[in-house]
């Protein structure tokens, strides 16, 4: 009898474990698309790896029942192409969200280096989802420093002999794209006037808080290709205050906005999520929970000033909608965040010039005509830009 009852259970997970990794699968890109043709991935095999950097320059701060430390200690991974064929490679550093961790941008990370890039992902040490004390929202002003931290290190690395990523790294082709809070940690890094990286060539955020950046704030770095990816329906990081405005705050700046995309739905974990109606309902009830009093106590200040574009008085929208609406699957919503991310990349920094002019056509036109959820917006001319910060 135990046999049989241990029998069944196994039968359960294994049926599980295949519902969940071959259930309710997205419809497809067009067969012979752009759009199609972009999600395969590349033709490099990838190697991983874990790291852990620790920065003794800078204290990591106190937190609730945590006394502090003398370090900021940043542990994840790097995925990289496993042959030196191309080498060097660009390097991306992805930034990870609000109680989560550098596994959430997997997905895009194993694409990329599939195409031929050095990607880092690292744990913020008190934004992470296991922070001690509690993630702390606020400790998002330390982070543009933990960046650039990660990629002096990637550097000295690419310059050292008998290093795995020996050789492997450019200098010259760097970006950074993050998710909500990395997605911030993103915006931060490349345009805050004391806290900017200038050896970043391209940054991507993705349904990351911008509602408290005016465009003073994003006139820094004039030249820097940026683009904000989000969903219309994100119960997080609302559309209509943080990504809606963009174009209108930087010249050049892009939009892709995706119909019925929630804000949890870009993250990794969410294909497990895809049966739910909406897998913000939980994205909101950690967030809502971790996050404490940190939105209550005011410390926007600490981003900065008005004359460098912070806009100190911005209202709190998390997870305030209500009801929840539909949110579409969340591996189409990958689907799509794995076009953008790789051709905006590729628009940057391949090395070829007909893949590079590929990649700005399939996001200026082809996308759109191909996937009915993506609405793509640039910029107006510079001129029609206000002054205002």
């Amino acid at each position: 009898m135990l046999k049989k009852i241990l029998l069944l259970l196994l039968v359960l997970v294994v049926a599980g474990g295949a519902l969940l990794t071959f259930g309710w699968q997205p419809q497809p890109f067009p067969p012979g698309s752009a759009s199609a043709a972009r999600l395969q991935a590349g033709p490099l095999p990838v190697a991983t790896f874990e790291v852990r950097f620790e920065d003794t320059s800078r204290r990591t701060a106190a937190n609730g029942d945590f006394a502090g430390a003398p370090s900021r200690v940043l542990e994840g991974r790097v995925w990289q192409p496993d042959e030196a064929l191309g080498a060097p490679f660009p390097l991306l550093v992805y930034s990870h969200g609000f109680s989560s961790n550098h596994r959430g941008g997997s997905y895009l990370a194993e694409h990329m280096a599939s195409l031929g890039y050095v990607v880092v992902a690292v744990d913020f040490p008190l934004t992470n989802m296991y922070a001690p004390g509690g993630p702390q929202v606020k400790d998002v002003v330390n982070q543009p420093a933990d960046v650039s931290f990660v990629i002096d290190r990637l550097l000295a690395r690419s310059a050292s002999t008998g290093d795995p990523l020996s050789g492997r790294v450019d200098a010259q082709r760097i970006g950074v794209f993050g998710l909500s809070l990395g997605g911030m940690t993103t915006q931060l890094v490349a345009f805050h006037p004391q806290w900017r990286d200038e050896r970043i060539g391209a940054a991507l955020s993705i349904a990351g808080p911008s509602n408290l950046l005016g465009p003073a704030f994003f006139a820094n770095a004039p030249d820097l290709p940026f683009l904000m990816l989000a969903g219309d329906i994100d119960a997080l990081v609302p559309w209509e205050s943080n990504a809606r405005p963009i174009p209108g705050k930087r010249p050049g700046a892009e939009l892709v906005t995706v119909a019925g995309a929630s804000h949890a739905g870009f993250a990794g974990p969410a294909a497990y999520m895809r049966w739910l109606d909406n897998p913000d309902a939980i994205a909101c009830h950690i967030v809502t929970r971790n996050i404490g009093d940190d939105m209550a106590e005011p410390w926007y200040d600490l981003l900065g000033t008005p004359e460098q574009g912070i806009i100190a008085q911005a209202e709190n929208e998390l997870c305030v909608m209500d009801p929840l609406p539909a949110a579409m699957n969340a591996l189409r919503q990958h689907m799509i965040t794995t076009v953008v991310v790789a051709s905006f990349f590729e628009r940057s920094f391949s090395s070829s010039d007909t893949e590079r002019a590929a990649s700005a056509g399939y996001l200026a036109t082809a996308m759109a005509a191909e996937v009915p959820e993506v609405e793509y917006n640039r910029s107006p001319p510079p001129a029609q830009f206000a002054d205002a910060p």
